[in-house]
């Protein structure tokens, strides 16, 4: 996934020492920024983000909307709290999410059987037919974000995205 360079990029060592304002030309100094994994991560993030919300723009769905679906539908019954520890969203963020989702008419949200406690969330067939609509577009702007890494390339980028996330 090769963004491509803009003039704030291509700073020299010495331009990035600078700490004058930006001239007509609209070059920064960014100083270590262009050599720090997290401001690189930052960049490809805002890029990813921006593509996939043309990708689905129609449909009004966030990427953390797409992943609690698709964990809904994989894991059929999931309660509220497994699902947030699994995507990592906190309990009173992930009853927003399923609320915002319930009220759109994509998720249903049931008693659960084994813990009067909880509930057990399912797609509805609004839900399931959103993702079916969804999923080629989103895999579709996907194979377009890293379109000029190799095959070997993009798992090469999957794992190491997955290390640097372990280590956090």
């Amino acid at each position: 996934m090769a963004l491509p360079l803009t003039d704030i990029d291509r700073s020299t060592p010495g331009d990035r020492r600078s700490r004058q304002r930006p001239g007509k030309s609209g070059r920064m100094a960014l100083g270590p920024l262009p050599e720090l994994v997290g401001y690189n991560l930052r960049k490809a993030q805002v890029a990813v983000f921006q593509s996939f919300q043309n990708a689905v723009a129609p449909h009004d769905i966030t990427p953390g909307q797409f992943g609690v679906l698709i964990m809904i539908k994989e894991n059929e019954g999931l309660s509220q709290s497994d699902l947030g520890a699994a995507v990592g969203i906190d309990r009173s963020t992930m009853v927003a999410v399923i609320d915002r989702l319930e009220s759109r008419g994509l998720v249903i949200r049931a008693p659960s059987p084994n813990d009067r406690r909880s509930y057990a969330l399912r797609l509805s067939p609004e839900g399931e037919k959103l993702l079916d609509e969804l999923i080629p577009r989103i895999e579709a702007h996907d194979k377009a974000m890293v379109k000029d890494l190799s095959e070997e390339e993009q798992g090469q980028l999957i794992d190491f995205l997955r290390r640097i996330s372990r280590a956090g």
